[in-house]
């Protein structure tokens, strides 16, 4: 498909296109990041969907931000990179292929505005370090269906400290 970006996941029959991204969040007053915990068994999910046709991408990505974790004050936004990725789509039932971009999304607060899920979203926000949601994913990543939020997380991290955003704690 779009041969000069990476590609992850496991091809699969039937897959729908979807094009879309995620946002990775960042609250640079209480150094944690944004993620959406899924209620029936706890895997870390980066706030993310696909965008409308006609949409811009990082208009759609950042209404879903908005829309599944009800974050909406943003300081500062960056596309961080893109990738091909086959995954199945675990709350909709349905193996998908999509060009996904992901921002690296730092607040001005955490402000929030009412949460809009879709019926199939079964998850709650919650805020985590970088070291938290990589030993979840490696806990829950069996299908490496979501090798893509590992690169794109890993990016997005490096930048928020590249940029002074994510300073670590000192040990």
């Amino acid at each position: 498909m779009e041969s000069d970006i990476p590609e992850f996941g496991t091809k699969r029959e039937n897959e729908e296109r979807r094009d879309g991204g995620c946002g990775v969040v960042f609250d640079p007053e209480a150094r944690r990041y944004a993620v959406n915990r899924l209620t029936a068994d706890g895997l870390l999910g980066l706030p993310s969907g696909g965008v409308d046709a006609g949409e811009d991408i990082q208009a759609g990505v950042l209404r879903e931000v908005t829309e599944e974790t009800g974050l909406d004050d943003f300081l500062y936004v960056e596309k961080i990179a893109e990738a091909l990725t086959h995954y199945r789509n675990i709350l909709k039932d349905v193996n998908r292929v999509a060009h996904a971009t992901c921002f690296l999304v730092v607040l001005k607060s955490t402000h929030r505005a009412p949460v809009r899920h879709e019926a199939h979203e079964k998850f709650t926000l919650a805020w985590a370090t970088p070291d938290e949601i990589a030993a979840n994913w490696r806990e829950r990543n069996g299908n490496h269906d979501h090798d893509h939020w590992f690169w794109f997380f890993e990016k997005a991290v490096a930048r928020a400290r590249e940029l002074g955003y994510d300073q670590e704690r000192p040990a």
